[in-house]
């Protein structure tokens, strides 16, 4: 989903970084041999995810929905020496290809992979976080960020993806239209709740910055 015309998203995307050589690949290995490729975070977002991660240089990262691991290996290039980065997804199909390309990687020994269901990882994770991505079922956002948020460190980033939905925040909602519902609730939440300030950036689908209040 773009935003803006396509011939300035274009631009944009040349006169940002290059995606990386492994990156490369693991995009191309995605569109060809695993379902709903869009899901991918893509060369742009992806050296978007880079420089946050960069700017933030968390010691640890928590990611809640690998897919196929592309933006694992975005965030971790920002990650400190000694830092980990923790990842969590539901669907076993997937473990390999993540796998493959973390091993390929300069972070191989740094990502930990995590299987199943989030809501009940994340509290037996007994680390603090710098940084969380959350990148999941849409429908479990709210329940993900009250979760994260007491794993989160003072002054930590909590980015939130897809948060404009191609646009059907703005629209009528279908009453069985749950994950919509959640994301107009979620954005609400992101804006009123007094811990966090935050941003929302028009970037592909939507790309929230929330950044924990020192406390």
């Amino acid at each position: 989903m773009h935003f803006i015309p396509e011939k300035i998203d274009d631009y944009v995307v040349n006169h940002s970084e290059d995606e990386p050589e492994l990156l490369q690949q693991l995009n191309r290995e995605t569109n060809q041999k695993i379902l709903q490729p869009r899901m991918l975070s893509g060369h742009y977002q992806g050296r978007v995810l880079s420089m946050i991660s960069k700017l933030v240089n968390p010691k640890n990262i928590l990611e809640i929905g690998t897919y196929t691991g592309y933006s694992a290996l975005c965030l971790a290039e920002g990650m400190q020496a000694d830092g980990e980065l923790h990842t969590i997804d539901i669907n076993e199909e997937l473990f390999d290809i993540q796998r493959k390309y973390f091993d390929l990687s300069d972070y191989r020994k740094q990502i930990h992979q995590h299987l199943g269901d989030a809501l009940k990882i994340i509290p037996k994770l007994e680390v603090k976080f710098d940084l969380v991505f959350i990148d999941a079922d849409k429908g479990n956002y709210v329940n993900y960020f009250h979760t994260a948020i007491d794993k989160l460190n003072s002054g930590g980033i909590i980015l939130s993806d897809n948060v404009l939905w191609t646009g059907k925040v703005l629209e009528t909602v279908q009453p069985d239209d749950i994950d919509t519902k959640t994301l107009i609730n979620y954005n609400k939440l992101l804006k009123e709740d007094t811990r966090i300030e935050t941003v929302v950036l028009p970037i592909r689908d939507g790309l929230t910055i929330s950044r924990k209040k020192n406390t």
